[in-house]
């Protein structure tokens, strides 16, 4: 049979060590390809910038005595994983994963999020796709820190790609996005979750008064509200329950009301 072909992405960049735990954990399921922006990508979404040079630079790494070539692309996530699937492999991959992400990506503002935007390109191309994120504090969300220790997501990453890559899945099932707690082990149990409503990154003003056309960055802090969230919701299992948060995301964006119901109320006087 022949040997199933993995394309591995993530945002932060083709030097991230979270990239790498990734590789080196999907290894045993298949041969893995490595196509990732050249530079930290966080928050492009699902963005193919018309500005992006599409350069492709092949790259040998050395990982833990092992060499990698490697592909660092001139492009958002979503454009990594577009030269990959079409130009770099020699057919469509089998799955593509994006992550592992410093810092966590529940609730509405996924559509923000390259990792996630990654792995939602890849679905559609009709591949199976894992987005998957490590809950990070917000001082390594940018970073190459070697304080972060990817190992169990390393393991999740491994679970949920090999489920992907073995199992049917119905077809409102376009992507799995995984959630890793920051104190989770191997044997910390997974939970199918929903996506919560709620803001999760509370974007912040710029600071001060500032001269409009100088630069100026708007921020964000992380501030769940955790009193009346569902108990299914992805927030809360990975911030109450410290459980991993599995979530089934649709490429399917229609809101699920009931049309009989939105027609009334859009043609009534």
């Amino acid at each position: 049979m022949e040997k199933r072909q993995i394309l591995l992405t993530n945002d932060d960049g083709i030097d991230s060590p979270g990239l790498w735990a990734a590789a080196e954990a999907l290894s045993d399921l298949g041969y893995v390809t490595v196509a990732a922006p050249r530079d930290q990508s966080s928050g492009m979404g699902r963005a193919l910038p018309s500005t992006s040079d599409g350069i492709v630079t092949p790259r040998t790494l050395n990982v833990r005595g092992r060499d990698w070539t490697v592909y660092a692309v001139g492009g958002s996530p979503a454009q990594a994983v577009l030269h990959g699937a079409m130009e770099i492999l020699p057919r469509l991959p089998d799955l593509v994963v994006s992550g592992i992400n410093y810092g966590e990506n529940p609730t509405v503002g996924i559509t923000a999020s390259g990792t996630v935007g990654a792995a939602l390109e890849g679905a559609g191309l009709g591949i199976p796709s894992l987005a998957i994120s490590l809950e990070t504090d917000q001082e390594h969300f940018f970073s190459y820190s070697k304080d972060v220790d990817f190992s169990t997501a390393a393991h999740f990453c491994a679970v949920f790609a090999r489920m992907l890559l073995e199992k049917r899945f119905p077809p409102d099932v376009d992507l799995l996005k995984a959630d890793i707690p920051s104190n989770a082990t191997p044997q910390t149990p997974w939970r199918l979750t929903r996506l919560s409503r709620q803001p999760y990154f509370v974007a912040l003003r710029p600071t001060g008064s500032r001269d409009w056309s100088q630069p100026g960055r708007i921020g964000f802090q992380v501030q769940p509200r955790l009193e009346n969230e569902p108990p299914d919701s992805d927030v809360y299992v990975l911030r109450v329950r410290r459980e991993v948060a599995l979530t089934p995301l649709s490429l399917d964006l229609t809101s699920r009301v009931p049309f009989d119901e939105l027609e009334r109320r859009l043609r009534a006087n």
